[in-house]
């Protein structure tokens, strides 16, 4: 694989095409690893969440999650069954995970069709956004619920993937908050983020 110049980096910085820059090489990467597991590059099975981080002082797009009372942005991630990121829209903390997801679907619809079904915690049950996405995009939204009457910490089957994407993506300082001024430079620093974690598995 042959790696663009400093120059060229830079440049793919400062005109805004670095998300799309780096989703070609967390592609490229995404495969190898998946060859290794043995697992199928082109998956059916994924995982939906979103996480709220704060941000800071640079400026851009930034709400305020009343739920998590946190403000800033929130991370959407769609994610394998081996927790590598297929697609990733950031935007502000203020926008309803239903409406949040679907941007984040229909980014998956273009780069990931051969998906069939989606798993997401209750938050994605509101606003008809299972009849949304059966409907727009011929998939379906399995929702994992928590056993009734069971209190305290519960791993979820399938939901505890995602949860483990964001905490390997909790080990980079530089996401630890939401540094970046464009939500789109803030999601190529996870694409970073996911092909170091990929580069050291593949070359330990």
């Amino acid at each position: 694989m042959i790696f663009p110049t400093g120059i060229r980096f830079t440049t793919c910085f400062g005109c805004g095409e670095i998300s799309a820059f780096g989703r070609k090489f967390t592609v490229n990467f995404e495969r190898k690893y998946e060859k290794k597991e043995e697992r199928s590059a082109k998956p059916s099975a994924a995982i939906l969440d979103s996480q709220s981080v704060k941000t800071t002082e640079a400026g851009g797009p930034r709400g305020y999650d009343a739920g998590k009372k946190i403000n800033g942005r929130k991370r959407h991630l769609l994610v394998d069954t081996l927790g590598l990121v297929l697609a990733i829209v950031v935007h502000s903390a203020d926008l309803q995970d239903q409406e949040g997801a679907r941007l984040v679907l229909q980014k998956a619809k273009r780069d990931v069709p051969r998906l069939r079904v989606i798993f997401a915690d209750g938050a994605y049950a509101r606003s008809g956004l299972p009849a949304w996405v059966r409907s727009t995009l011929h998939w379906t939204l399995e929702i994992v619920k928590r056993v009734s009457g069971r209190g305290g910490f519960e791993v979820l089957p399938k939901r505890w993937i995602v949860e483990r994407t964001f905490g390997w993506l909790g080990r980079s300082r530089r996401l630890s908050k939401d540094y970046e001024r464009e939500p789109s430079t803030s999601e190529a620093m996870i694409q970073i983020s996911m092909i170091h974690l990929m580069l050291k598995r593949l070359c330990p």
